[in-house]
């Protein structure tokens, strides 16, 4: 596969991650964001699902919450918005929990 082969099915592959990103600002609320991210990944698994993506997603998922709890409770990083345990917003483990999977796929991708 050439690289700009590989360059570009990565890059597809990070365009909902791009798209939750560039959300945060606009969505104020964290609820309604975590829904719209929910939807984004929902979406992302209809359009294309691989093998496992499911388990990266929910691995991903409770090991963001927790490794975030506890580096948020260290006074490293503090959140405004804290809608989740109080301490970070509810729609990041779940913006976590897809790059777990988009890292995954590039690993793929890659062939490593």
């Amino acid at each position: 596969m050439k690289a700009a082969e590989i360059v570009k099915k990565i890059f597809l592959n990070t365009i909902p991650l791009i798209l939750m990103i560039l959300l945060i600002p606009f969505v104020i609320n964290d609820y309604i964001l975590a829904l719209l991210y929910v939807l984004i990944i929902s979406i992302s698994f209809i359009i294309r699902y691989e093998k496992k993506d499911y388990v990266f997603l929910i691995f991903g998922f409770a090991f963001m919450i927790i490794s975030e709890y506890f580096f948020i409770s260290t006074g490293v990083e503090v959140f405004r918005r804290n809608s989740l345990f109080g301490i970070m917003p509810i729609w990041l483990p779940l913006l976590w929990a897809y790059a777990f999977v988009a890292i995954k796929r590039a690993i793929v991708i890659l062939g490593i």
